[in-house]
């Protein structure tokens, strides 16, 4: 009996082989695909459903690939040949709201926009706010760390998840952290979860902590500058003010005349960059003033708006990146962070590295975190080998300015060969044990995050 026929037997029409199914799971929106298709997809529909599928597996010694939506950037849920699909798309549902607790139980298919809708109704919401939110799941986000343009002032995903229900490979289910606010009792499990890309287990369910919704105005204010230096140095001096925003994005030239092309907008001046800035809460009038005076300081021109449509409207500009970049070509798009102070140097780092590959890099910050999103463009499938070139000097110069390979993409299949030298061998060996504890066999999304190129 094939793989395909054992797991339509045991939980039958949720199982897919359709050639529509299995093409689409070869690839997320980093812009790489498997080598071929997968075996089936799984369309889970219960916790029961997640757990018969990896008894199957264990049973068979076959690989399992966890999928959200399919938003991610570096390759994590690309499924290839011999590989089953477990999409977590159908669990979507918000099992309980405690607004009392400010806290939440969900699965993990519910979108990020829709669980911030419903949770409006309660007066709630979560903060992470990835660009996708429309698209993104938050088991997704789990996953991969995905934090989006908000951290600087609430957080990232780890400080906004109390507990999640996890599959392990074998089918076991473990319920990890708590509802309390308070909860030091053994190893922090569930924040090895966050971020562990589906290597660890399946998360079925997730106990989020929420925020009541912001009292008080919110205000925004673009900022013009010559050039991306500057701009970038707009930001520091905005961070080292003690003001904090709670959106600070920054786009330079390219990805700003880009985005403009995309919208009908009219081009901006040659080497323009920009800021976006948000404030809000009881203070936000005044901290937008504050920001306004800053930046005018560091020589930008500044547009300030107090009221709420034009201010989305504003940033919609920065939330059309992805698609802008969809319109030039394939894209790699990276994702390095360094401490705040760095982002001039790292955006000089960026042009040295566009002469000395003769490339455009494009590229946009969460200048608030100093997260950065360089983007290669090029044509076809295949990434050309002077790109990967390229990407291994910016990832050493990021690290080498003190910070890190990725800040929320994670590392997937896209950055594997760069981990371990960024963790350092020991680390690296003690990170690979502690994924074999959960998963003995290896089946869980393997090729990814701990292989070595």
């Amino acid at each position: 009996m094939t793989i395909a026929a054992a797991l339509r037997n045991a939980l039958g029409d949720v199982v897919d082989v359709t050639e529509n199914a299995l093409e689409a799971a070869r690839a997320d929106r980093s812009g790489h695909s498997s080598v071929g298709r997968p075996l089936a997809v799984v369309h889970a529909e219960s916790v029961e459903h997640v757990q018969q599928t990896m008894r199957i597996a264990t049973d068979t010694r076959t690989p399992v690939v966890v999928r959200g939506a399919g938003t991610g950037l570096a390759g994590g849920a690309n499924a290839g040949p011999g590989e089953i699909v477990l999409s977590m798309m159908r669990m979507n549902r918000v099992i309980e709201v405690r607004p009392d607790d400010l806290f939440a139980v969900v699965e993990p298919g519910i979108l990020n926009a829709e669980l911030n809708t419903l949770l409006a109704a309660h007066g709630l919401w979560w903060p992470p706010d990835p660009a996708s939110r429309d698209i993104s799941s938050v088991g997704g986000n789990i996953a991969t760390g995905a934090g989006g343009l908000l951290c600087a002032k609430y957080g990232v995903v780890r400080d906004a998840v109390l507990g999640v229900d996890v599959v392990l490979a074998d089918g076991r289910l473990l319920h990890l952290g708590h509802r309390s606010v308070k909860g030091v009792t053994g190893l922090d499990l569930t924040s090895l979860m966050i971020g562990s890309e589906g290597t660890l287990g399946v998360v079925v369910g997730a106990t989020l902590k929420l925020r009541r919704l912001v009292v008080g105005d919110i205000c925004t204010l673009t900022a013009l500058f010559p050039n991306v230096r500057t701009a970038a140095a707009g930001s520091t001096a905005v961070t080292a003010s003690g003001v904090q925003p709670a959106i600070m994005e920054l786009m330079d030239a390219k990805a700003l005349t880009a985005v403009h092309a995309l919208l009908s907008l009219p081009a901006p001046s040659a080497g323009t960059s920009q800021l976006t800035i948000q404030t809000d809460g009881p203070a936000a009038r005044a901290e937008a003033d504050r920001i306004a005076a800053i930046l005018q300081e560091c020589g930008g021109e500044v547009t300030l708006t107090y009221d709420r449509d034009e201010g989305e409207r504003l940033l919609a500009i920065r939330r059309s990146m992805h698609g802008a970049m969809a319109a030039l070509g394939t894209t790699l798009i990276e994702d390095v962070s360094v401490p705040r102070s760095a982002l001039p140097a790292m955006y000089d780092e960026i042009a040295r590295i566009e002469v000395a590959y003769n490339l455009a890099i494009p590229t946009v910050a969460h200048a608030g975190d100093g997260n950065l999103h360089p983007n290669f463009i090029f044509d076809g499938d295949v990434v050309p080998e002077n790109i990967w070139a390229a990407a291994d000097d910016l990832f050493r110069s990021a690290i080498r300015l003190g910070g890190t390979l990725t800040g929320e993409h994670g590392i997937g299949m896209l950055k594997s060969r760069w981990l371990a030298e960024e963790l350092g061998d020991d680390q690296w060996q003690l990170q690979r044990q502690i994924k074999a504890v959960f998963d003995p066999l290896g089946i869980l999304n393997p090729g990814k995050v701990f292989t070595r190129a």
